[in-house]
């Protein structure tokens, strides 16, 4: 699915974010900068130790990363000249959860802007292991992007989904939202 808002291309598709031919790509990391599964997991792996090794100088300078938040590290061996990695809440049902996510893409737009990022792709930040379910977070994610590019415009945004009901919720989602304009 493709569709642009403003002159930004949105694009959701069925994929492995770490093969993205893309400026930067955004890691749903856990709060300690430190590896993991999943995403994070994938990441390090085929980016190659560089990636933590930019993350230790950023956690001896200021610990970890709370949630909603976002750091920036070079690319490593991956395709994407950079990773953003951002800290989902992990799911509760409290009413700051879609805040918290919200701040996950809106802060990882604002670095990439920051950094003269003009593509970036995103995973389906706290929907594996931290357990946000997708029907609640994918609207949460279309929504604080839109809302993002206004102040942090970059030429394509895509939602790299790894599972075929993921890219379907996305999709569909992305086609329905009346803003946009289907390519």
């Amino acid at each position: 699915m493709k569709a642009k808002f403003r002159d930004t291309l949105v694009t959701a598709l069925l994929g492995d974010i770490t093969v993205q031919d893309v400026d930067g790509i955004v890691n749903a990391a856990n709060s300690r900068l430190a590896g993991g599964g999943g995403v994070d997991g994938a990441i390090h792996a085929r980016g190659g130790p560089a990636i933590m090794r930019e993350l230790d100088v950023i956690r001896a300078r200021q610990g970890g990363c709370p949630a909603g938040q976002a750091v920036i590290t070079g690319g490593g061996n991956l395709a994407a000249r950079y990773v953003i990695h951002t800290v989902g809440p992990v799911y509760g049902g409290r009413p700051s959860d879609p805040e918290l996510l919200a701040a996950c893409y809106t802060n990882s737009l604002r670095l990439a802007h920051g950094r003269g990022l003009r593509t970036l792709a995103f995973p389906s930040i706290s929907t594996g292991a931290y357990r946000y379910p997708i029907e609640a977070a994918a609207p949460v994610a279309i929504a604080a992007v839109l809302a993002a590019l206004a102040p942090y415009p970059l030429a394509e945004i895509r939602f790299v989904l790894h599972s075929a009901g993921d890219y379907g919720i996305y999709s569909r989602l992305l086609a329905a939202e009346g803003r946009l304009q289907p390519q």
